[in-house]
């Protein structure tokens, strides 16, 4: 499956922004879906996981009840809305996939595949 992250910007301390990851070549219900996210002169880190179906979520700490994880399959598509963003989130973020039969997707290294990363920048 190819994948294609887009929605990052600038925005201000407090402010959202919405990430969309776009698939195409295969349909992501055969795929757990996961965002990670890297700054600069720092390792990839989770940020959030949804199961094929999206009835099941994981956030990283950090940014639980800031970030959403959600899926829209008929689209091909899956999203990270992002609210009370602070500038410790400035990061590039990536849009990730795994087969749906290894359960989770919280570490780089169970994803099979990687969108392009999205640049988000918090600042004022």
């Amino acid at each position: 499956v190819q994948l294609q992250a887009s929605g990052g910007g600038l925005v201000q301390p407090g402010g959202s922004l919405r990430l969309s990851c776009a698939a195409s070549g295969r349909t992501i219900s055969l795929y757990t879906m996961g965002w990670f996210r890297q700054a600069p002169g720092k390792e990839r880190d989770f940020v959030a996981t949804i199961n094929w179906s999206g009835s099941s979520t994981d956030y990283a700490d950090s940014v639980k009840g800031r970030f959403a994880i959600s899926r829209d399959n008929a689209k091909n598509t899956v999203y990270l809305q992002m609210n009370s963003l602070k500038p410790e989130d400035t990061a590039v973020y990536y849009c990730a996939a795994s087969s749906r039969h290894y359960g989770d997707l919280m570490s780089p290294g169970q994803a099979s595949s990687w969108g392009q990363g999205t640049q988000v920048t918090v600042s004022s």
